[in-house]
């Protein structure tokens, strides 16, 4: 996160937002700037992948199915733009540990262990880590203690949209995307390659509320897709996993989805329809 803050410092809070006396390294200035930072980040992501997940591809035949909710659409929109604003309070914190140097991020290729090598190693690192850690902060999020406070809120969309993808409590929301900011705390990674692997898992959420089932075949049981996602949204303790059925299959939780067995909500309009 230093790379956006030393971008946004050095083309617009330097010379045109903050007191020339304020300098670019006060704690208290990184923090209100990472805070301003993280929130615009986050709302431009989830509305700009969000509206064009919605509009190009998501199906809105889906809105005719009896478990969309009237005014659906407004209310994850409204739900996720009030939560935003406290997942980034912890959010924060971390990034701010990151700017003040405690994390294993740096900045050139020549820093990576292992060169290019080293750098593609820890992106499928990233993933199959931040999938571990999805899977199980998920599943303890179903607990009868944690649900009905922090998850079933997720749970309200049975038919969700793109925009349903951050329309979390805020304590669930933070907790689903721990993984991937403990990450690069625990193993060395590229600063530009985090950059894009958090723009990813933010593009990859909003894809798996998405509604489109698509999936090559031979991936099918592999990728965990929106047609798995769905199904844990329906059917609650399936398909716990964030972007594979390794752990779903390990921990005993994968349903192979209803959309690839013509039980799916597309198939249940057409039979609605032919009736």
């Amino acid at each position: 996160m230093d790379l956006v803050l030393d971008a946004a410092d050095r083309h617009l809070l330097t010379p045109y937002v903050y007191p020339a006396g304020w300098h670019e390294g006060e704690p208290c200035r990184q923090l209100l700037s990472l805070f301003v930072i993280t929130n615009l980040g986050a709302l431009a992501l989830y509305l700009l992948f969000g509206s064009v997940s919605y509009y190009f591809i998501f199906d809105h035949e889906l809105k005719k199915h009896p478990q969309f909710l009237e005014n659906q659409v407004r209310r994850e929109i409204a739900y996720a733009l009030r939560s935003l604003p406290w997942i980034s309070v912890p959010t924060v914190a971390l990034f701010f540990a990151e700017v003040r140097g405690y994390s294993k991020l740096y900045d050139n290729i020549e820093d990576s262990p292992h060169g290019w090598l080293g750098v593609f190693l820890s992106m499928l690192s990233f993933l199959f880590f931040t999938d571990m850690g999805i899977y199980w902060i998920h599943r303890a999020l179903h607990h009868k203690l944690l649900y009905k406070r922090f998850h079933k809120p997720h749970h309200l969309w049975k038919i969700a949209t793109p925009f349903a993808s951050h329309a979390f409590h805020p304590v669930d929301g933070f907790m689903q995307s721990l993984p991937y900011h403990i990450y690069p705390f625990l193993f060395p990674l590229h600063k530009v390659t985090y950059l894009g692997l958090y723009i990813f898992v933010n593009v990859w959420t909003i894809s798996i509320h998405d509604g489109d089932y698509r999936v090559p075949r031979l991936l099918r049981h592999v990728i965990n897709g929106s047609a798995h996602h769905t199904d844990h949204h329906l059917y609650f303790d399936y398909n716990y996993g964030q972007y594979f059925t390794l752990w779903d299959k390990i921990g005993g939780s994968y349903k192979s989805p209803t959309a690839f067995e013509g039980k799916g909500p597309h198939d249940y309009l057409r039979k609605l329809r032919e009736k």
